[in-house]
Formats: structure tokens, sequence, C-alpha cells
């Protein structure tokens, strides 16, 4: 049985490869929040519990919104990720074993997952979605296989990590 481990590496992105991981952060959050809220809504006014399908399609009227055209800016594999995150944490609310899901905050740590459509792993290089160049990335270790999902994340200090 083969066992899925995950992999946690510094790197340094170039001028526009941040540009490119801000605006997508940014994206992640501002879809997670406006989603909470409608399923927030939903349920208080109208007593109904939103599933993933239903939180797709709002996505999907989010994204033709003149007031949030710039979520077509960036890849649409994290947003669509961050929804099934997001179903997972009311999975496990449900299930009462974890708490309702919070709204995500500027400040605290930013993170997207790429899913394998989002990024290519070629010659031990990870490119990301809409990035020209592969990323700078200090391995310290050698990867066992290629890669099912890429998490990339920048703490409070403004130090960005892949997984």
């Amino acid at each position: 049985m083969k066992t899925e481990r995950a992999y946690k590496y510094r790197f340094y992105p170039t001028p526009e490869q941040e540009i490119l991981l801000a605006r997508t952060f940014g994206c992640v959050r501002v879809v997670w929040n406006a989603v909470l809220r409608y399923r927030t809504d939903a349920f208080y006014q109208r007593q109904e519990k939103v599933g993933y399908n239903d939180a797709s399609a709002f996505l999907t009227q989010l994204k033709k919104a003149p007031e949030t055209a710039f979520l077509a800016e960036v890849s649409s594999v994290p947003l669509q990720q961050c929804l099934r995150h997001q179903q997972s944490a009311f999975k496990h609310f449900f299930a009462k074993r974890a708490r309702y899901p919070r709204f995500k905050s500027k400040k605290q740590r930013q993170s997207v997952t790429f899913a394998s459509s989002a990024f290519a792993y070629r010659n031990g290089q990870i490119t990301l979605a809409k990035c020209q160049e592969p990323l700078s990335i200090r391995w310290s270790r050698v990867l066992p296989s290629a890669p099912s999902t890429v998490t990339v994340s920048q703490d409070r200090a403004g130090r960005y990590f892949i997984s």
C-alpha cells in the first residue's frame, strides 16, 4: 500500500511570482468569505444547507459580477479547491469534530492549493498555473515521486513555503 506524505520546502519567488501569489491568496480569501457568508445566510434565513454544487454555482455568479471580475485573473483551480476545503470544514462541523468555519483574514497565514491540473512538475522543478517560470525551491530532500497536489503558503513574516 502506497502512503501519501507531505514535504515542506522553502522557496523564493520572483517579484512577478510574488504579485501573482498575492493576487491568488486574495482571491481565495474573497471566495472563501463570500461563500461562507452565502452558506450562513442561506441557513439562517431559509433553513437550507448549501452543498458543494450550489457553492460552485455561486462561485460562477461571483466571477460574472462586475465588482468581483478580478477573480478571473487567477487560476480557477485554487478557487475550486477552496470550495472543497470549505465543504470538508462543514462536513467536520456537522459531524461535531470541529467548530463552525471562520472567515479568513489577511493578517494570518495565507495558503492556496493547486491540484495536479494547475501545476507542472518537470526535471525537479515546479511551475504553477499562470506563472511563466518555475519556482526557485530550496530542495532539502529528494521527492520520492511526482506530487499530486501542491500547497503554497506564506507565513506572517512573509516567507513562502511549498508543500
